[in-house]
This record gives C-alpha cells, sequence and structure tokens, in this order.
C-alpha cells in the first residue's frame, strides 16, 4: 500500500517524517528484493501497519509499529532462508527466553500447538500461522528427546486426515461406470458416460494428491529440524517422504468391495486410465493434460518408502498393465486390417500407430515407456503377420514391385527394420521376387531352339533347298538377338532393383546382398549365361558405342562386369570372351581399341590377372603384326633379289598360347604334335608364304610358323565370260570384287583350273584342298545358300555359322573346358601340397575349392579323378595307416 503524507504533516513533523519515510522506503525496496528471489513477502507485512495522512497524530507511535514489521519480518525471512537453504546453512536454536513463548516443555502442550497447526495446514489456513513458533515447538520436543512420538503423531494425524477426509469424497466418485471399467465389463454404459465419470474420478484423485503434497512440503518445513537431527540419528526417512507414502497406502491401495470383489482405488485407476487411452485410440478426445497428472503421481510413489528407480509406483503397477493392454490392441487391431484391408492401409495404419503411441509417451503417458511400447507395436502390428502382408496378392511386395510403388516400398522397408534388424522377411521375399523374374528371361531365352548342323553326309545335303537354308540363317539371327536380349533384360532387372535399393532401402548392405544372391542364383540357373554376356559385350564393343558418350560407355561397361560378377564358372566367360576378342581383332570390327583397354582393366579386377593377361597378349601381338606387315612391305620392294608379287599380303602373328585357335573356327582342323594340319595351297600362295617366312625368321631363328586357312580373309577380283543365250547382264562379261575367307579364296581358285562348263563335286574340292569336312561345308553354304549372296557355286549344304554356338560346338566348348579346368585343378594340387607336405583328403579338397572359387566352383568327383591321376603320375602318395584318407608330396 503506497502511503502518501499531507504538506502540512510534513511541515509539523519534519524529523520524525524523515524517519517515518526512510523506514516505508526500506521496507518496500526488502519488498521488492523478497520477491525477485522467489520470498513471499505477504501483503499482510504492510496491513498490519496502515499508515495514512488523515491519522497520522502520532509519529512516534507510527515508527514503533513499522519498526515491529521489520522485525517480524526478518524473522521469518531468517526462518525461510534457513530452510531453503541460503545463507550459511545451520540450524540456529530459538532464543531461550522468546517474547511471549510458552516454557512448560511438556508434549502435549507442544504437540497442541502442533497440531492446531497442521489442522489449519489442511484447511489452507496456514497465512495465520507464526512459522517461528511452530518451528520453537517441534525443536523443543526433539531436543527433549520427544522426536520419535512427534514423528508418530504426525503419521497418525495423516493417516486420520487421509481416511476421514479424503476418501470419502473419492468413494462417492466410485460411479457404476467406473466400477464397471474397472471390473472389465463395460457393456450398456455410453462412452460420453465413461469419460465423463473417468474425468470426475481422475479430477478427485488428482486434486487429492496435488493437495496432500503441498500441505506435506509445507509440514516438511515446519519439522526440518526433526529431519535433520531425529531422522537422520534414527535411519529414519524424512517425515516428507514417509508422509507421501501414506497417499499410497491409505489412498490408492484402500480397498473397495464391488460386486463380491476387492478391488482398490489404484485398481480402479488403472482401469480408467486405459479406458480413456483406449477411447483416444479409437478416435475419441480426452483430457491428456488430467491423465498426464494422475501419470506424474504415480511416477513420484514408490513401492515402498525407499526411493528405488525400478520400484516406482508407475512401473510396478501401471505400466505392465498398460502393456498388456495395449498388446491386446493391436493384435485386434493386425487381424482386423489384415481381413478387411490391403498391404497399402496395414503400412499407413501402422505407421501412424507407431507416430500415435510416440506422442502419446511425450505428451500423455511417461516418456519411459516410448520404448516399451514402440516396441509392443512393432510385434503385434509388423512382425506377426509381415509375411502375410508382404505375399498379399494384389498388394503385397510383388505388386509394389510391378507398379514402382517406390514410397510403400520406402515404408515397408522402414516398418520392417524396426521390428527385425536381419530384415529376414523383407530379404527373403525379395530374393524370391528376383529369381522369379529371372527364371521368367531365362525361359523366354529357353524357347528359342538352338540351330544344330546336320549331318554332312551326302543323303542329307540333298534334301536341303534354299528355303531351309535361309530358314536356317534367319533362325541363328534371332537367337543372336534373343541373347543380347537376355543380358539387356537382366541389366534392365537389375537397375530397376537397383534403384529400388538406393531409393527405398537407404543402400541398406543387407538387402544388397540378398539381391547379389538371387541375382547371381537366376543368372547360373541359365546355362549359356557366359556366352549371352560376351556376346552383349561383343555387340556393344563393335557398333554400340558409336555415337555414345563417355559416361554411357562407362556405364554399359560397368553393368557388364556386375553381371561378370554374379557368374560362377568364370572360366567358361574367359573362353568365350576370348573367342570374340579375337574375331573382332582379326576381322577389325572392334569400334575403338581405348575401349577394349579399359574392359580388359575392369575384368582385371573383377577376375584376376591370369585372364587378362592372355588379353593383354593378343593386343601386342595385333601391334607386333602391323609392324611385320610394314616392314614386310619395306623388305620386299627393297629386296631387288625378291620377286614382285601382285598380292599385297597383311600378316598377323598369333602367340598359341594367347589365342583361342579352336574355338576360332579350328576345331575340325587336325593337329599332328600340337600342330595344325594345313591345307594345299596354291602356288601363288606358296610363293607369298616362303618369302614372308624368310623374312620372319631372318631374326626369329627358332621359332615355326603356321599358316592358319581357316583364318584370314581375301579381297578377290572375278572376271565372268558372257553367258550364251541369255540376256541382260548374263550375255556380257562381268567383273565382280569379294571379300571371302581364306578358305573361301582357296575354293573359288579351283574354278580357274577347269573350263567353263566343268563342274567341281563337295568330294573333289575337298581333296584338292585339303579343308576339313565341317569347315568346308560352312564356307561352300556361304558362297551359295545366303540369300543376300550375289554370286552363287551350285552346292547345297545346311548349316550356316551361327554367332551363338549350337548343341555340339558347345558340347566340344565344355569338353574343352573341363580339360582345361582338370589342369588348373591340377596346378592348385600341387602347389599345395609342395607347400603343406601331408594334408588330409577333405583339407585338400577345401583349399582347392577356396582357392578356384573366384574363377569357377570345381566338382568334387572331377578333384577326385585329378587326384588319383596325380598319384599314378607320382605326384602324390597316400600315407599309410592314417586314420582318415591322407596325402603326402613327392618331391
Amino acid at each position: 500500500q503506497i502511503i502518501s503524507i499531507n504538506d502540512q504533516t510534513r511541515k509539523d513533523h519534519r524529523h520524525q517524517l524523515s524517519i517515518r519515510t526512510y523506514s516505508l522506503s526500506s521496507l518496500q525496496t526488502l519488498f521488492s528484493e523478497s520477491t525477485n528471489t522467489g520470498i513471499k513477502f505477504s501483503d499482510h507485512y504492510i496491513y498490519r501497519f496502515p499508515i495514512t495522512s488523515s491519522n497520522s497524530r502520532n509519529p512516534r507511535r507510527s515508527l514503533h509499529r513499522l519498526s515491529k514489521a521489520l522485525v517480524q519480518y526478518f524473522v521469518e525471512k531468517s526462518f525461510i532462508d534457513m530452510i531453503s537453504g541460503r545463507g550459511r546453512g545451520k540450524i540456529r536454536p530459538p532464543r531461550r527466553n522468546p517474547i511471549g513463548g510458552d516454557e512448560s516443555g511438556d508434549f502435549d502442550t507442544q504437540w497442541e500447538i502442533l497440531k492446531s497447526a497442521l489442522r489449519e495446514i489442511h484447511h489452507q489456513n496456514a497465512s495465520t500461522l507464526s512459522f517461528e513458533q511452530i518451528y520453537r515447538a517441534s525443536y523443543k520436543l526433539v531436543l527433549k528427546k520427544q522426536g520419535g512420538r512427534l514423528y508418530d503423531q504426525v503419521q497418525n494425524f495423516k493417516i486420520e486426515w487421509l481416511r476421514d477426509v479424503v476418501m470419502p469424497p473419492i468413494r462417492e466418485l466410485m460411479t457404476k461406470c467406473s466400477f464397471n471399467v474397472a471390473l472389465n465389463g463395460i457393456s450398456g454404459v455410453t462412452v460420453n458416460e465413461r469419460r465423463l465419470a473417468g474425468d470426475r474420478f481422475l479430477k478427485c484423485l488428482k486434486s487429492s494428491w496435488e493437495d496432500h503434497h503441498t500441505r506435506m512440503k509445507m509440514i516438511a518445513d515446519m519439522l526440518i529440524y526433526m529431519d535433520r537431527v531425529y531422522c537422520v540419528d534414527n535411519g529414519k526417512p524424512h517425515i516428507f517422504i514417509s508422509s507421501i507414502g501414506l497417499f499410497r497406502d491409505h489412498i490408492l491401495r484402500s480397498s473397495l468391495a464391488i460386486n463380491g470383489q476387492n478391488l482398490t482405488t489404484f485398481d480402479v485407476l488403472n482401469s480408467v486410465l486405459l479406458d480413456q487411452i483406449s477411447m483416444e485410440r479409437d478416435g475419441d478426445i480426452i483430457n491428456k493434460t488430467l491423465i498426464r497428472s494422475c501419470i506424474e503421481m504415480l511416477e513420484s510413489l514408490y513401492e515402498e518408502n525407499e526411493e528405488v528407480e525400478d520400484k516406482k509406483l508407475y512401473l510396478t503397477g501401471f505400466e505392465e498393465a498398460f502393456l498388456s493392454d495395449t498388446r491386446r490392441f493391436y493384435q485386434k487391431e493386425c487381424e482386423k486390417l489384415l481381413r478387411n484391408s490391403d498391404t497399402s492401409v496395414w503400412l499407413r495404419e501402422t505407421a501412424r500407430r507407431l507416430e500415435e503411441e510416440k506422442n502419446r509417451c511425450q505428451t500423455t503417458i511417461s516418456i519411459l515407456t516410448q520404448p516399451r511400447v514402440i516396441k509392443v507395436v512393432e510385434t503385434e502390428m509388423i512382425s506377426a503377420r509381415l509375411m502375410e502382408f508382404i505375399a498379399m496378392e494384389g498388394s503385397g511386395l510383388k505388386a509394389m514391385i510391378e507398379n514402382d510403388r517406390l514410397k510403400e516400398l520406402k515404408t515397408l522397408y522402414d516398418l520392417v527394420s524396426r521390428a527385425d534388424c536381419s530384415k529376414t522377411a523383407l530379404r527373403d521375399a525379395l530374393q524370391s521376387r528376383v529369381v522369379e523374374l529371372g527364371s521368367e528371361i531365362n525361359k523366354v531365352a529357353f524357347d528359342i531352339p538352338d540351330v544344330v548342323i546336320p549331318d554332312e553326309s551326302n543323303e542329307a545335303v540333298n534334301k536341303l533347298d534354299r528355303t531351309k537354308a535361309s530358314s536356317k540363317h534367319f533362325m541363328a539371327n534371332k537367337q543372336t538377338v534373343t541373347a543380347i536380349r537376355w543380358v539387356d533384360q537382366v541389366l534392365k532387372l537389375k537397375d530397376k532393383f537397383d534403384k529400388i535399393w538406393a531409393e527405398c532401402f537407404d543402400q541398406d548392405l543387407i538387402v544388397q546382398t540378398a539381391l547379389s544372391n538371387s541375382f547371381s542364383h537366376f543368372i547360373n540357373l541359365f546355362p549359356r549365361c557366359s556366352e549371352y554376356l560376351s556376346l552383349l559385350i561383343d555387340d556393344n564393343l563393335k557398333s554400340g558405342v558409336k555415337g555414345k558418350t563417355e559416361t554411357e560407355i562407362d556405364s554399359i561397361l560397368d553393368k557388364a562386369v556386375i553381371l561378370l560378377r554374379y557368374i560362377q564358372d568364370k572360366d567358361i566367360f574367359e573362353r568365350y570372351y576370348k573367342k570374340h576378342l579375337a574375331r573382332r581383332l582379326l576381322h577389325k570390327k572392334s569400334e575403338s581399341g581405348d575401349i577394349e583397354k579399359q574392359m580388359i582393366s575392369r575384368m582385371k579386377q573383377e577376375i584376376g590377372n591370369t585372364f587378362t593377361s592372355k588379353l593383354e597378349g593378343m593386343f601386342r601381338d595385333m601391334t607386333l603384326s602391323d609392324e611385320l606387315s610394314s616392314g614386310y612391305r619395306s623388305y620386299t620392294e627393297n629386296n631387288k633379289g625378291s620377286k614382285k608379287s601382285k598380292v599385297d599380303l597383311g600378316i598377323i602373328v598369333l602367340t598359341t598360347n594367347f589365342w583361342p585357335v579352336e574355338s576360332m573356327g579350328g576345331g575340325g582342323t587336325s593337329r599332328e604334335n600340337g600342330v595344325f594340319s594345313s591345307c594345299i595351297w596354291p602356288k601363288e600362295i606358296l610363293e607369298i608364304q616362303e618369302s614372308f617366312k624368310a623374312y620372319y625368321l631372318k631374326e626369329r631363328n627358332g621359332r615355326r610358323l603356321t599358316w592358319l586357312g581357316f583364318l584370314g580373309s581375301a579381297d578377290i577380283r572375278c572376271y565372268f565370260p558372257p553367258i550364251p543365250g541369255k540376256e541382260g547382264s548374263l550375255s556380257r562379261e562381268r567383273r565382280y570384287e569379294l571379300v571371302v575367307s581364306t578358305y573361301g579364296m582357296l575354293v573359288l581358285l579351283l574354278f580357274n583350273r577347269i573350263s567353263v562348263d566343268e563342274t567341281l563335286s563337295f568330294e573333289e574340292i575337298q581333296e584338292h584342298t585339303k579343308i576339313p569336312v565341317l569347315n568346308l561345308s560352312r564356307i561352300l553354304y556361304t558362297l551359295s545358300a545366303l540369300p543376300k549372296c550375289r554370286i552363287k557355286v551350285p552346292v547345297m549344304v545346311g548349316g550356316g555359322v551361327n554367332k551363338i554356338e549350337g548343341d555340339d560346338e558347345r558340347k566340344e566348348t565344355e569338353g574343352r573346358n573341363d580339360e582345361h579346368r582338370g589342369n588348373v585343378i591340377d596346378t592348385v594340387i600341387v602347389r599345395i601340397m609342395k607347400s603343406r607336405k601331408k594334408l588330409a583328403h577333405q583339407a585338400l579338397v577345401t583349399e582347392v575349392i577356396g582357392q578356384l572359387s573366384s574363377r569357377f566352383k570345381p566338382d568334387i568327383s572331377l578333384m577326385k579323378r585329378r587326384i588319383e591321376s596325380l598319384i599314378e603320375r607320382e605326384y602324390l602318395e597316400r600315407v599309410e595307416n592314417s586314420p582318415v584318407p591322407t596325402y603326402s608330396y613327392m618331391a
């Protein structure tokens, strides 16, 4: 209250007024400071000395009253500072002879003072109490060894108050609705009735708890001397802790007989809270703040007076019931979704429910429960029926992948990741789907029949006609397109799942491994995967890179290497790639040598140097051959003794170990002592060969040259005389330039030796050239049966040359590959045994498989045969009297 003084008073009592004004100013300053420091300086301090200008006739008396109020303030402020820990923290006993104090010292007198104070505090009249008097009374009792009786009397007072005053209103609010909820029998009660009854019950309980808590704080402040002396000396819990526990024992654990069952207030509280939460889950609006207050009450109480964190009443009494109720709710929810909805709805609802439970723990329930309740939702909504939702027809994983529902796939991955770190269900479903899609691609490729070269007998030859030959040629081209299409579809499938993996599955390594295994599985189920992949690379390196940017080229090469990574039998791919590369190099079909070398570099990283060293050797041979051809031309021009030839010779010298000669057309050529047998060369060709041989061996003594007729090509000028009786172009002389294979050149040169009317049979051509039958059949087909060929020799032979191997060719390739594998296994076994000296059979087999797994999957029976062969050849010997089969190395 602002105290105003008029001018007249100021003149009459100048000295007294200045003292009084200064004191009032000091009082107002103390009032402001006490408010800022959190100490409430109640207004009644000022109202005790109302001083105004009209009634201030005795300044001395007014100043006395003011001083007395200041003294009372300081007394109470010192008490508050002491109990709140401010100041020096030392408990100061009251004056021995306080003014107006009661010195009787007997317990009953002092207890009546404290009891009266407790009663006033509980009736919210604490402002009328003298804290000094209350503190002095408790101090005296403790000082006179009456702390135990005081402690018990305070407890008994609280028990009586809780029983007689607090509990009756709570009982009255135990409505039929609340009882029904507690008894799990809520039928016949509307949601609104349950919500209103629950609100009334919770509000009453909340109010009772807050009043109890506030009053006990005030009482504990008054009895602080008892806490610090009696409770500490006797190992008793502080009065606040023990009295707070009384609410648990006499309110929450108070028994109620309802319909023949004994229920406690806590049982009803739990049921009401769970019912309110259930209503919110069903979409109703509830009082979250009220529920949160009741939860905080349970978090503040413990099973016993000893405050142990994991013994909170919330954890031991409410949380388990809440989690069990949550589990039942989401079990029913998941069953309903599985019965009435699809996978898309399930994904949305599950994500929504998880977010709801997270928010509920943060705003309504305790944050302590969040990980546990989320785990329950994940178990019941995700793990329990995950496989059914993933496999659901029309909306499951299959439909998501087919329709590119990336958002749903992302949600599915997020949910599965929460419930299962290993992602077993998603991983298995993805693998199964990839294998299904890959098997469909394989089936389409299997449906294209192989082109088989017919028997070379005359009877078979006579039965063929040009129509069939054209059909076979068309089928061969179709097969080549199919091979490239197979690889292209596999790559598109890989791109599709790579996109899903990157955008939906967070580039998860577990999912990546599953996808890689599934691709490897279905690719290796296709027996021609190595050949088809090599054909794709061949097609791209010949013409596919034309017009593409460097980035696009790198992408093509990288995808090819990725597919190569999936192929288990890399040695078969190696054989096909060498064959196709050889053809590109010899026929000069490669679009770019730099890109070829980039591809080799990538494969070196994937397969190893053993394979690529031969490829690099093939490139070196081509470079050296260009130098040889140029050098030979200079040699013939500068060598005056050499006979000038009309033939321009281009030479390619192939190192035997680098080039796959058998798979390049030499399969039908016989070999003697490892050297290909030569065909019969025309005289003009022999002269050129001898001339080059002399040049080549001049600086390379000891080397042996073998001329391969099944390789190479020739440009031939042909002159055809006019045909009598014909009109048009046939009636005059014709001139053509043909590009044919070396064998084709030999066949055509034979017709220079006969007259116009003469013919040559198949057998006569084979006898005069010694060209193997298989090769001769193919070259005659090329010259006579191809629909685009303008010059046709009248000999009909089927079975055109295919880019894709027929069954016979493939069997021959596999046979050669098995032979090569046997040699590789021999080498590995000998290398291992030379290092180990002695090794058990099973250990040897395991180590061989480990070393060869990067190139191919060794066959166990083949390894056994190779071990037996090495024993026969005395590289190994069996160890006698060994408990398990064991071998030793023979030096």
